[in-house]
């Protein structure tokens, strides 16, 4: 069956890759961008430019746009990146990182709670990073914080939302070679994006809340 799907921060990398996936699958995607690229434009989906998630008049005038849709599958894509240490801070950066990353998201789902039927799903794309238990390194402390936040928050939506049939994953990619890290992941943004469709067809109203790795693995909090 084929779904009305809206991804957001879709200009490239991993969320490019999930409008490319899915729309060839024949699902109607609403690709959600800042600025659209040529290669997106050419991609059979519907794009949805100058909207910046972490705005809240930009979120409303998405919201007008989608009026009158029905959202199956909402992917919470766009996102940012920096590594702060007591060394080397930046708060002005820890506090980008916490609207893009954390509160946007939540700002997006509030927005188009309205357009949820009772079996839609809502994909969270966190990290690992956000794991407290899985943190052995330090470092990256405005982008772990700004995880972690999003997973509490998602947790709570879950929650929430479990009443209306609507279910809420969080999601790693995996390390990815995309430009939020300079290229210097483990794997493409492709293999991640099917990946993640996977795990995304696999979350149900039973496992809300859950927090999955692309290849399958549950993650500690």
């Amino acid at each position: 069956m084929n779904k009305h799907i809206v991804v957001t921060g879709a200009n490239r990398g991993i969320g490019f890759e999930f409008c490319k996936q899915l729309s060839e699958q024949g699902h109607k995607v609403t690709a959600v961008v800042r600025q659209a690229s040529p290669e997106l434009e050419a991609l059979n989906v519907t794009v949805i430019s100058g909207i910046d998630v972490s705005n809240a008049e930009h979120v409303s005038e998405l919201a007008k746009h989608l009026s009158g849709q029905s959202i199956d599958i909402l992917i919470n894509n766009a996102g940012v990146f920096y590594n702060e240490t007591l060394s080397n801070m930046d708060f002005d950066a820890i506090e980008n990182q916490l609207q893009v990353n954390a509160i946007a998201p939540i700002r997006v789902v509030h927005a188009l709670l309205p357009y949820f039927n009772e079996s839609s799903k809502i994909a969270m794309i966190t990290s690992r990073m956000g794991s407290i238990a899985d943190n052995g390194s330090g470092g990256y402390i405005g982008y772990r914080m700004s995880k972690a936040a999003l997973n509490a928050a998602s947790v709570s939506l879950a929650h929430e939302l479990k009443g209306k049939g609507i279910a809420v994953g969080l999601f790693h990619p995996g390390f990815v070679q995309t430009q939020m890290v300079n290229f210097a992941g483990d794997i493409s943004p492709e293999v991640a994006a099917e990946r993640l469709c996977k795990r995304i067809d696999a979350l149900t109203i039973e496992n809300t809340g859950g927090f999955w790795h692309s290849n399958g693995d549950t993650l500690p909090w």
